[in-house]
């Protein structure tokens, strides 16, 4: 990618600090637009065709993308690339309210027994989301230098590269140990990524014809951190979350 967008990547890349998969969503959004209109002379009419390409698509999907795309005119407006904001007229699509669906007990233990017993890594992984409630990037990227075992804690750098600190119980430590160093998930190996981590868990689970995702391991986490605390306020800071009233639709 070249021009403008590029050095809006470049920008996003070193000095805000973005994250690979931020940035890919970056890169993706900008060339979807791109076929609209150049981005440095796009009009407000060719952002909105675009946009009604969008409508087939969820509405988190959709704002998400829209979001993107902002990020990028309030970039080019700060540094005088543009003098508008071509999204001005656009809405962010309202949120559809779901009730979290966990995972259940019966489904988690065949995914900690039977169904990974030739694959350990993918059960230190189930492990580290059932029990810690970690994004499956967070899961894909710890390593043991950010577990404290004496402490009974887990270190975890999550979205916006916020450090959390999560508690580390004895179920969990048993299923993570032993102990190899480097990377936990693969056994010191080198790491997965978080997408390739989760396909490969989401793949373990339609064919075992369980109806859930990784998420739903985090959504279990959650649910019982919520039924033991009681404490919005303590769960949202556990799992990184920005609102309490995500804590308390648990």
């Amino acid at each position: 990618m070249t021009g403008l967008a590029a050095a809006f990547l470049t920008y996003a890349e070193k000095d805000r600090d973005r994250s690979p998969h931020t940035l890919a969503r970056y890169r993706a959004v900008l060339a979807s637009v791109a076929q609209y209109g150049p981005l440095d002379t796009i009009t407000a009419e060719q952002v909105e065709t675009w946009w009604a390409t969008r409508f087939e698509k969820s509405p988190s999907t959709r704002a998400n993308e829209l979001a993107c795309l902002r990020s990028f005119f309030r970039w080019a407006a700060r540094f005088d690339h543009r003098p508008d904001d071509p999204t001005r007229r656009l809405d962010p699509p309202r949120a559809t309210n779901h009730v979290p669906r966990p995972i259940g007990q019966t489904d988690l233990a065949r995914l900690l027994g039977p169904l990974t017993t030739a694959a350990p890594d993918l059960r230190r992984a189930i492990a580290l989301g059932a029990y810690s409630g970690l994004r499956v990037s967070e899961a894909a990227g710890l390593t043991w230098a950010n577990i404290d075992q004496d402490g009974r804690r887990i270190y975890v750098r999550g979205k916006g590269k916020k450090e959390r600190v999560f508690g580390l119980s004895p179920t969990l430590l048993d299923k993570l140990l032993p102990a190899t160093g480097g990377n936990v998930v693969t056994a010191g190996g080198p790491p997965y990524s978080g997408a390739t981590l989760q396909r490969k868990i989401n793949r373990l689970m339609e064919r075992a014809e369980i109806a859930h995702t990784f998420h739903d391991l985090r959504k279990r986490a959650a649910g019982l951190a919520m039924d033991t605390t009681r404490n919005p306020v303590a769960v949202a800071q556990a799992f990184g979350w920005q609102s309490i009233e995500t804590a308390s639709s648990y």
